[in-house]
């Protein structure tokens, strides 16, 4: 069961970047539902298949950079590494919404981890303040799908107690918008369904844990892209 999900969620993956290369300029003038679920199976994938772990462990997983996920890279931490993180979760949350804060903790960590062994470290928030870094960039594609394989490691390792990770969500167009894809999280108790989004700060920092329909109003931290974030990163933004 957790194989199929693995190729079902690298196939929207898949799917869903080629969706948004092709997409021409002047589809930015039309308005889409908020939410979308990322795409289906049978899209082009142009990293070589062979890098791209459908199955992912702590030890073996995939991680997208480059823009549009064009390129992967095979990697995986160590026991002492992935304790590490364990160790966040230990005792477990009491609450949703220390596990919120737990997970953001987490996906900041993978990502530290992860920078050193990929040269993903000098990834910058957004996609405009990395356009001269020398170091691998990652937009809002490769970061949602990273975050995805993430959370999943969690999730599987039994770490979340009170969210079940669900698809990646593209936020649709806007006038004279773009779209944007973001890794979702769902609260077992109310059902409530949270974005976690890392793309609009460095790598390493938590990221933004928020309502998902907060999010599809097009909420991005005040000045994110040039100050840092506006809200603590890993707590949920103000509705």
């Amino acid at each position: 069961m957790r194989g199929k999900r693995r190729t079902r969620h690298w196939a929207r993956w898949r799917a869903g970047r080629h969706a948004l290369r092709v997409l021409p300029w002047s589809i930015g003038l039309v308005s889409l539902a908020p939410w979308a679920q990322v795409g289906a199976d049978g899209a082009l994938f142009d990293a070589e298949p062979a890098v791209v772990i459908e199955s992912p462990t702590p030890q073996a997983f995939s991680v997208c950079y480059n823009h549009g996920c064009s390129k992967a890279a095979r990697t995986g931490l160590t026991p002492g590494e992935w304790d590490r993180l364990a160790q966040i979760f230990r005792p477990p949350a009491t609450d949703p919404g220390q596990e919120r804060a737990r997970l953001a903790r987490a996906v900041a960590l993978m990502e530290t981890l992860v920078g050193e062994r990929t040269g993903t470290a000098g990834d910058r928030g957004g996609n405009l303040k990395g356009i001269f870094a020398f170091s691998p960039q990652q937009d809002c594609i490769d970061e949602s799908t990273n975050s995805t394989t993430y959370l999943r490691l969690m999730e599987d390792a039994g770490l979340l107690r009170w969210h079940r990770v669900e698809k990646i969500r593209t936020r649709g167009f806007v006038i004279f918008g773009f779209p944007h894809n973001t890794a979702v999280v769902r609260d077992l108790t109310t059902g409530r369904e949270y974005a976690v989004d890392s793309w609009f700060f460095d790598n390493g920092v938590e990221p933004v844990v928020l309502p998902l329909e907060v999010c599809s109003h097009g909420w991005h931290p005040v000045d994110a892209l040039d100050s840092g974030p506006a809200t603590e990163p890993g707590r949920e933004a103000n509705e």
